[in-house]
């Protein structure tokens, strides 16, 4: 009688507890989906194609695409040989560094953006000596693609590090051994074993770059067809034109949606190699 008793009572507990777990899950997923979905059942088709014409979606939409794109290439340019080194050598000073390149990562947005504005502004620490030269950063497209530099490259060098680290160097050591120069091993061996990493980070940072926001309205500015991104056309719109803001937000959505799909697939066919 006691022995049923106890096993009721586990039961009844483990009964709890699955409930538990799924009010949490579904809360959760519930808070996290809503207002998602919100956006969509805002706009009908129509109007989403509608206000997909007007200039200010169309002229944010380009210039965040082609800074991005621009971000990406520096980060990637930049960024690989940073972290290849980081990854493969010990050097005096390598933590220093390590924590110089998260720095933008804790940094609020908008002290990003002042701190690039104070360097690269006009009066700025190196903006002042440009200006000597008639060479403008502040306010202008460049402004963009900086700022976007800025706070996204930690993600792509953090992700690539990780990705070199996790190749074999015995494969490395054999293709030398082989014959094969340091430049040939690394572009034949080390750079295909990591592939999926790189090409991982480097969607991130494609997607951390669409959607900054602060440091790019501090040092940038938010001129239309210049400096205005999506994620500041976005906010300007919302004042007068809802339907251009949501047209915005959904496409940022379907973009987000797109590289988190996208980075997983490519993690996942990383470790099926």
């Amino acid at each position: 009688m006691d022995l049923n008793r106890s096993e009721a009572l586990k039961r009844g507990e483990k009964a709890a507890l699955a409930l538990g777990i799924s009010l949490l899950f579904g809360g959760f997923l519930l808070f996290i989906t809503v207002p998602v979905i919100s956006l969509f059942l805002r706009i009908s088709p129509e109007t989403f194609l509608a206000s997909l014409s007007t200039p200010v979606v169309t002229d944010a939409l380009i210039l965040s695409l082609t800074t991005a794109v621009a971000c990406v290439l520096i980060v990637v340019l930049c960024g690989t040989p940073i972290s290849y080194i980081n990854a493969r050598f010990a050097y005096r000073g390598k933590d220093i560094i390590d924590t110089l390149i998260d720095i933008p990562v804790i940094l609020p947005p908008a002290v990003a953006g002042l701190a690039l504005l104070m360097a690269f502004g006009r009066y700025g620490i190196v903006g002042k000596y440009l200006s000597l030269f008639g060479i403008e950063i502040a306010y202008t497209t460049l402004a963009v693609v900086l700022a976007q530099v800025f706070v996204s490259s930690p993600f792509y060098i953090r992700q690539a590090r990780a990705s070199f680290e996790a190749v074999d160097t015995n494969l490395e050591d054999a293709a030398r051994t082989l014959g094969a120069s340091p430049v040939r091993t690394f572009a034949r061996i080390t750079m295909p074993l990591a592939a999926g990493g790189l090409i991982s980070g480097a969607v991130m940072t494609f997607a951390r770059a669409l959607g900054e926001f602060g440091a790019t309205i501090m040092f940038a500015g938010n001129i239309q067809g210049r400096t205005q991104t999506m994620p500041l056309a976005i906010y300007t719109t919302m004042q007068g034109d809802l339907d251009a803001s949501l047209a915005l937000a959904v496409i940022l959505v379907i973009i987000s949606f797109g590289v988190i799909t996208g980075v997983r697939y490519t993690l996942r066919r990383g470790d099926s190699a």
